[in-house]
């Protein structure tokens, strides 16, 4: 009986560490609410960032200009594979979150842009 007691509680105790313990292989992760909802530049092209993907899209016809994932690397940087629909080409964007609804944003061509939040 008293090693079922022993088993029981080892197999307990090391059910909860496991519980407590972080899965760092994947690296940290960061809430991605801060950059949610629709973005505007100034040549009115629509950016939507939602659950992990991104679009880019015309405000005049919605036409659909880019499709990408982005991942929050930091509270204040996201990171963007964005995937060009009409140049066919691939390229990575990094942003920075510089107020609730300002986006400074490089591409890795050097580029540089600036998304406004559009509310309401």
């Amino acid at each position: 009986m008293r090693h079922w007691i022993r088993l029981l509680t080892v197999t307990i105790m090391a059910i909860g560490l496991a519980a407590c313990q972080s899965d760092y292989r994947f690296g940290p992760r960061h809430s991605t609410d801060a950059v949610e909802g629709f973005w505007l530049d100034p040549h009115g092209i629509q950016s939507s960032f939602t659950d992990g993907t991104f679009q880019t899209r015309t405000t005049d016809t919605n036409t659909l200009l880019a499709t990408g994932k982005y991942t929050m690397i930091n509270p204040s940087l996201v990171q963007i594979d964005v995937r060009s629909l009409l140049r066919n080409t691939n390229s990575r964007v990094n942003c920075s979150l510089v107020s609730p609804t300002q986006l400074n944003c490089t591409s890795s061509d050097g580029n540089q842009f600036t998304l406004l939040r559009r509310l309401g």
